[in-house]
């Protein structure tokens, strides 16, 4: 009598996506597919008008070191922007970790993206261990003083706002889902739609007028449609004058 293999589980009953572990245990809130794009948006539309692009410097998962006593503590922010200080470090070369002794200027806003292993953190509600690191939240608001703290929860659309007043993070109370931030002349806030073809509600920066920055490539598309426009108005100008633009 020959061996067959045992039959396979139906389709029905293997687990799917939402069913599986999409972290570490050990090691939480690392990439996924929307952490990736949400963060590049970031990337690509923070331009604050009253600084040079070489005085601007944006990270997402880069290790942050805060502590001269204890130089191997650091945190790993989803995504944070230093205003201010040199895009490179030591204006020449790219930074391999963001080191608050050497650079002198800490973040100006950091952005943390809620996920089921690091939510507790991320909101403050985690209590430092005897002989631990500090927490998250305490480092951002007690050590580096951030001026601005954005959680946001893809799952719910759910947008957090915290500012430091008095030295301590008070919530911000968002009417709408925006975050104007006077000093960068710049404001973050929720807007829906399509980013590297997902519809959804993302994270993103506007201008003081309330229009979202472009990206490059929503930017080239304006420019081939203003250029395309101007064509047109051309070849019906030549038109006008008997000149068929076509045979030109």
């Amino acid at each position: 009598m020959y061996q067959t293999d045992p039959p396979r589980p139906a389709k029905e009953s293997l687990p799917t996506m939402y069913d599986l572990p999409s972290e570490d245990p050990k090691e939480p809130g690392l990439p996924d597919e929307f952490h990736i794009f949400q963060l590049q948006l970031l990337r690509e539309t923070f331009s604050p008008p009253n600084y040079r692009t070489d005085e601007v410097f944006t990270a997402s998962d880069l290790n942050l070191y805060y502590d001269t006593q204890h130089p191997l503590w650091y945190k790993r922010p989803d995504w944070f922007a230093v205003v201010g200080g040199s895009r490179l470090y030591e204006q020449k070369d790219l930074r391999l970790s963001y080191v608050i002794w050497q650079e002198g200027i800490a973040p100006f806003v950091v952005v943390e993206l809620l996920s089921l292993g690091t939510e507790k953190e991320d909101l403050g509600q985690t209590l430092r261990e005897v002989n631990q690191p500090p927490t998250k939240w305490e480092v951002y608001e007690r050590i580096l003083r951030v001026p601005y703290y954005i959680v946001f929860d893809r799952y719910t659309d759910k947008l957090q706002a915290f500012q430091i007043i008095a030295g301590r993070y008070s919530e911000m109370n968002l009417t709408t889902p925006r975050i104007w931030m006077p000093s960068l002349q710049l404001g973050l806030g929720l807007w829906q739609g399509s980013y590297q073809g997902i519809e959804r509600f993302w994270l993103r920066w506007y201008d003081a007028d309330g229009n979202w920055i472009p990206t490059p490539v929503e930017q080239e598309s304006q420019q081939v449609e203003k250029l395309a426009t101007k064509v047109e108005k051309l070849a019906a100008k030549l038109r006008e004058l008997g000149i068929d633009p076509n045979q030109l």
